[in-house]
């Protein structure tokens, strides 16, 4: 994980996880890494998570995109791609109901 990308500051902490925006060291594109705060011990139990199997499944505008998922010391972290218009804390503290129907 740590030589993919390069953390470069901390956007959120949550009761499951933390997300930090990162740069890819390849591309040198933008991500936001999720780090789980539980810890897995195997890949099949990362897999069954319901989280990952909607994420996979997930492709819609208003929905970031899941890049990947890294599993490292028995660590899970989920690679997301910023959304390419506004920076990330400008979503902060929305809270916007979508209509069923939209979903």
């Amino acid at each position: 994980m740590m030589n993919r990308y390069t953390t470069l500051r901390q956007l959120g902490d949550g009761t499951y996880g933390s997300v930090l925006m990162g740069r890819s060291n390849e591309s040198g594109e933008l991500v936001a890494i999720k780090r789980m705060k539980r810890k897995f011990y195997s890949w099949e139990e990362c897999m069954n998570l319901r989280e990952v199997k909607s994420l996979k499944k997930l492709n819609h505008a208003n929905v970031v995109k899941l890049k990947e998922v890294i599993r490292e010391n028995d660590h899970l972290y989920f690679v997301f791609r910023v959304h390419e218009g506004e920076p990330l804390p400008a979503y902060e503290g929305q809270k916007k109901i979508v209509p069923q129907s939209q979903l």
